[in-house]
């Protein structure tokens, strides 16, 4: 495995659902309301590829969330960083499986800063949105 490969695995975190994707999603869109975010959009990959003439099969939503006071935080001492934000939650399908994964805002905050605020920041929201995910793949 590459350096590159590591990398990736260290950063993103995936984790199977027992549901299906629709149910998954929809676990997904109530646990983000339960834990004080915001679902600010959702982008449907799968049929926006297929509108676009690529025929592209597994299903695929990315979950814009967000905490505006944690943002707010972010911001205030770094205005660059909101290339990073909002937050993002996929569910797609993969060999079979749902599958809902996130990059885990800890590992993509350590590459763009060194501020400790801002990872004790990243700690808290990580908290937030692992739960979402556990939420949504609950039994």
């Amino acid at each position: 495995m590459s350096t590159h490969d590591n990398l990736v695995e260290t950063m993103i975190e995936e984790i199977p659902s027992p549901h299906d994707f629709e149910t998954t999603c929809t676990r997904l869109t109530d646990a983000v309301a339960a834990n004080g975010f915001g679902l600010l959009h959702t982008h449907d990959i799968h049929a926006t590829l297929n509108s676009k003439g690529v025929d592209f099969a597994p299903e695929c939503r990315v979950f814009e969330v967000c905490n505006p006071r944690r943002a707010a935080e972010v911001l205030a001492v770094r205005m660059d960083l909101s290339n990073a934000l909002p937050c993002r939650i996929a569910v797609y399908e993969k060999d079979g499986r749902t599958q809902v994964s996130m990059i885990k805002p800890t590992e993509l905050l350590a590459q763009l800063s060194s501020d400790k605020n801002l990872a004790a920041v990243a700690r808290d929201v990580e908290a937030s949105m692992d739960q979402m995910i556990r939420e949504a793949v609950s039994a």
